[in-house]
């Protein structure tokens, strides 16, 4: 049986998407991925861009809370913010929680003069989300 993993953040909506992707695309065979957020603020239409552009397509996940998958069994929850990781709540079963924080892209965006510097941005943390799924001990033990 596949270890289940969660990838847990504020709004369900950039960062654990594409982690969710990355995870299913390049470790679906020996995890089986899930995500969500403590809010769920919609698919990120950057993010979905980004993903598309490095190979994996998100476009079909949606958005959604903790409570949502709170009576699913997971044996890792894996945080990518800061507020999830301090507000994360305490799943059944055990699961051993893992804390790792990445900029939030549309924050960044924000302030960004372009469409192409914003992206900039979304593809930074795309790569640095892809590099931690690629570390990711086989089978999570």
């Amino acid at each position: 049986m596949k270890p289940r993993v969660l990838f847990l953040c504020t709004g369900n909506s950039c960062r654990s998407q594409m982690a969710e992707g990355f995870a299913r695309a390049l470790r679906g065979g020996s995890i089986e991925p899930r995500s969500a957020g403590l809010e769920a603020r919609g698919l990120d239409p950057r993010a979905v861009r980004v993903m598309r552009e490095a190979g994996v397509d998100i476009a079909a996940q949606r958005s959604k809370t903790v409570d949502e998958v709170l009576g699913e069994r997971f044996d890792w929850v894996v945080t990518v913010c800061g507020h999830a990781h301090e507000t994360c709540p305490v799943f059944p079963g055990g699961a051993r929680v893992l804390h790792r924080g990445f900029d939030d892209p549309p924050r960044l965006a924000g302030g960004a003069r372009s469409e192409e510097e914003a992206l900039a941005h979304y593809r930074r943390v795309r790569d640095e989300i892809r590099v931690f799924i690629e570390s990711l001990p086989e089978g999570l033990a």
